[in-house]
């Protein structure tokens, strides 16, 4: 059985497509989100369809809580820039679509041909967690599960990466609207037109994953940002490396 893992689209449908289209071409018996689908980017009403159309079941991310509620105490500083490109997601969202984000599960436990998974954003414990494994002092803490969780599955972070934690298999897909290389200069970051995914699959031998990288076009997405009337376009579309 094939499991296909998504996550962090941040509203760029363009991508969103290219990385569906892979999916549909290689086959999967089931489709989960990880969170983060439509803030940020230029297209967030279309990505939340597409996410509905594919039927995949999705985790609560922190840039979708974001959208339904201003935090006050979250670990990342919230700027006008942010609330300004949340009030114009806000109006272009219908009243389905948020109630599509409300429907968003903090986790989700699954099977694969008998594979116990856990999905979730940051960590099963909150969102916010952040999980870098170059980073000092990182914590395993939160990713701990009970002996019968095979496979933990998260996003956030937007870096495809696999390890093992205790008994289980981590792994984070990476980021399907906003994928970049974390080893790359930080005089010189930017993003990838490249929409990243990962494939679980399921046997009587065990779990194994494949990490996919989609790539998608650069002049679509500038077409389709410039034409939606989202605040701050031009230094949108500035992040990505052409």
């Amino acid at each position: 059985m094939r499991l296909a893992l998504v996550s962090d689209q941040h509203g760029n449908d363009v991508a969103f497509a290219a990385a569906v289209a892979d999916i549909e071409r290689v086959g999967v018996d089931r489709v989960v989100c990880l969170g983060d689908v439509a803030q940020g980017g230029a297209q967030p009403a279309a990505t939340l369809d597409r996410l509905r159309a594919l039927g995949a079941e999705t985790v609560l991310g922190n840039a979708d809580a974001f959208l339904l509620e201003v935090p006050i105490d979250s670990p990342e500083p919230t700027t006008e820039q942010m609330l300004e490109v949340r009030e114009w997601t806000l109006s272009t969202l219908r009243g389905d679509h948020l109630e599509q984000l409300r429907s968003f599960a903090p986790t989700i436990d699954l099977e694969l041909d008998g594979h116990p998974i856990r999905c979730f954003h940051g960590s099963p414990r909150s969102y916010d967690d952040v999980l870098i494994p170059e980073r000092e002092g990182a914590s395993l803490e939160p990713f701990l599960a009970e002996p019968a969780i095979e496979l933990l599955a998260g996003g956030h972070t937007h870096k495809q990466w696999a390890r093992r934690i205790g008994d289980a298999l981590f792994l984070n897909p990476g980021s399907v609207g906003l994928a970049y290389d974390h080893h790359q200069p930080e005089d010189d970051f930017k993003v990838s037109a490249h929409a990243e995914y990962a494939l679980v699959f399921a046997d009587e031998l065990g779990l194994s994953v494949e990490f996919r990288r989609v790539p998608y076009s650069l002049d679509a997405l500038r077409e389709a940002v410039r034409a939606s009337g989202r605040p701050h376009s031009e230094q949108y579309l500035a992040q990505w490396r052409a």
